[in-house]
């Protein structure tokens, strides 16, 4: 699937949840509170990531890493639609910028770090 139906795909789930977000709580998430549980899930992601290093301990490691992973590129996806972002050219270009620090650096140059 390429990333404009996953896109879609995490749009069309979101839409889902805030018909929930509004019967439950009377409005939908925020932005910020997306963000919120975009950094909870990346939280969770860093516990597994510390299992596969060898320093904590949770069973089916590799199945919950793989939905934390989904998880964070579902608030991705969202937060990119949200702001107006078209992720997959936002991420070609970053690409192609990291390329060119790289080429850069592989010449013995500098590269430029301007993050």
């Amino acid at each position: 699937m390429e990333l404009k139906n996953l896109s879609k795909r995490a749009v069309e789930i979101k839409k889902r949840y805030s018909k929930i977000e509004l019967d439950k709580f009377g409005k939908e998430w925020t932005n910020t509170q997306i963000m919120q549980g975009f950094v909870g899930d990346v939280g969770d992601l860093m516990k597994l990531i510390m299992v596969k290093e060898g320093i904590r301990e949770i069973e089916d490691v590799d199945n919950k890493i793989a939905h934390e992973l989904a998880d964070c590129l579902f608030s991705i996806l969202v937060l990119a639609q949200r702001f107006n972002i078209d992720i997959e050219q936002a991420f070609i270009k970053t690409m192609n910028e990291l390329d060119e620090r790289l080429k850069k650096y592989k010449r013995g140059l500098s590269p430029k770090n301007d993050d």
